[in-house]
């Protein structure tokens, strides 16, 4: 966390609802809401430029200062975006003590060029890029740094093989989510051998052999015996001849 915290003025919203909060985004603002230590939540706009770009360069940590009210200590806890997931449309603060542990999200950045990455068709996977943890708020680190330059092909760094800034934080996340991986990209195939297994489900037969003269046809693989048992003659079938007595 930074020796200065940084501060976000706010204003008191009146009206609720999604028509609302699009009024205030349009007048440059963004809607907000703010919880916890046992008071009750407080609907809030905050000027949208300012506090856009503390979110970005990855502040947490806030003083908060409200019309009509002392100010206080806020942690950023949730960013709920837009339908693309591109613009960030509303914000969630809990208030805080600058002595209690809280958990957060904190970015991981990779630091370094993996060894792993010269061999060709390696690439890198960085399935998790921010891990939660539990300390005092005076503590949050803005970001953790993950040196990677002796990763190689096969190999993996996880989130319980990270570094904590601090002695006394302690991992939410599961110790065993990859945060960095080295892996070999493979080709995927689509082909003679893909067509086959598609074909091979239901096959056609494009040749029969003919049965010869008076030979019943065999019936095909698999077909099912006309109900009653052996097929009964075509109507009109000429009927066999009784025997001479």
């Amino acid at each position: 966390m930074k020796a200065q915290t940084p501060v976000l003025q706010a204003k008191h919203r009146e009206k609720l609802g999604s028509r609302y909060s699009q009024r205030v985004r349009n007048a440059g603002g963004l809607p907000a809401v703010v919880y916890g230590h046992g008071e009750a939540p407080v609907a809030i706009s905050l000027e949208a430029h300012d506090a856009l770009a503390h979110f970005h360069a990855g502040e947490k940590v806030f003083k908060l200062e409200l019309a009509g009210s002392k100010e206080q200590i806020v942690l950023l806890k949730e960013l709920q975006f837009d339908y693309l997931g591109t613009n960030i449309v509303h914000a969630d603060f809990a208030r805080v003590d600058l002595n209690e542990k809280v958990r957060t999200k904190v970015a991981i950045h990779l630091i370094g060029e993996a060894k792993g990455l010269k061999q060709a068709g390696a690439i890198l996977m960085h399935p998790v890029n921010e891990i939660t943890i539990e300390c005092k708020v005076l503590d949050i680190p803005e970001f953790i740094e993950v040196l990677i330059t002796d990763l190689d092909v096969d190999q993996m760094v996880t989130a319980g093989q990270v570094k904590l800034p601090g002695g006394d934080m302690r991992l939410i996340t599961d110790s065993h989510a990859v945060v960095a991986q080295i892996v070999i990209q493979q080709e995927i195939k689509v082909g003679e051998e893909t067509t086959a297994v598609a074909g091979a489900a239901e096959p056609e037969v494009l040749t029969a052999k003919k049965p010869a003269e008076g030979e019943a046809a065999k019936p095909a693989a698999g077909a099912k015996p006309a109900a009653g048992g052996a097929a009964k003659p075509a109507a009109g079938a000429a009927k066999p001849a009784a025997p001479k007595k």
